[in-house]
């Protein structure tokens, strides 16, 4: 369990990174969209250096008229 433990916390650390290395700290998070790539980077962890590069697109809901 202590391994699992500490692999996923590496894992993250490497999405965290990467998503540095990418600029998605650079600035507010202005949308959806940008939030939700952020996370995805994230939990992606090292597959981002393999040549993943996770991207989402969302759209939140309107209020009604």
């Amino acid at each position: 369990m202590r391994i699992a433990s500490i692999l996923l916390i590496v894992w993250l650390i490497a999405g965290a990174f990467a998503a540095g290395q990418r600029g998605y700290y650079s600035g507010p998070v202005e949308n959806c969209n940008q939030a939700a790539t952020i996370a995805v980077t994230i939990l992606a962890g090292p597959l981002n250096y393999l040549g993943m590069n996770p991207k989402i697109a969302c759209q939140t809901p309107q209020p009604s008229k």
